[in-house]
């Protein structure tokens, strides 16, 4: 088969108007899911939270070092325990990057807030939510437990940490 010149110059102006190069982005579909999570988690609202999962979530927060968190009932558990640790309105949860691959959202961010202590905690951290429909199935969190630990025991943030939460947030 051979291609003439008017063949390739349509092809070449269906690309040019096709979504790869298209001047808009394309409008994000699972990151509002995400931004309602964190709207709910802000406002300590575990409904409000595991309204966006499905009853068989398997929750991966802690990098690795402990088992996974399954279903429903174990993440409502998880959350209540960490309401319970952590100082009401002090949750400044922000995403710095995020991207879509079909039915999985990548993230990159900071978990922020103050315990009932007194200390401060701020997380860089990096994750992946699988949805099922418009619901995650599976939420995979990467960060580095050192710094949680140490910021829970008192410590101060270090200033790498500052330099890697200071960016601006995805819009």
């Amino acid at each position: 088969m051979s291609l003439d010149r008017r063949t390739l110059i349509a092809a070449a102006g269906a690309l040019a108007t096709g979504p790869a190069l298209a001047k808009e982005p394309a409008m994000p579909r699972l990151y509002p899911v995400l931004e309602t999570i964190i709207a709910a988690w802000k406002a300590q609202d575990i409904e409000g939270v595991l309204a966006c999962v499905t009853d068989d979530i398997v929750w991966r927060n802690s990098s690795g070092y402990a088992p996974a968190i399954k279903g429903k009932a174990a993440m409502r558990a998880a959350l209540t325990n960490m309401k319970a640790a952590i100082k009401p309105g002090s949750n400044t949860w922000r995403i710095f990057d995020y991207a879509e691959s079909a039915d999985r959202l990548f993230m990159e961010g900071v978990d922020e807030f103050d315990l009932v202590t007194g200390q401060h905690v701020a997380i860089p951290y990096a994750g992946s939510l699988q949805f099922r429909g418009a619901l995650v199935s599976e939420w995979r969190e990467y960060f580095d437990g050192r710094i949680s630990a140490d910021m829970k025991a008192g410590k101060p943030m270090s200033a790498e940490v500052k330099e890697m939460l200071d960016r601006p947030l995805a819009k």
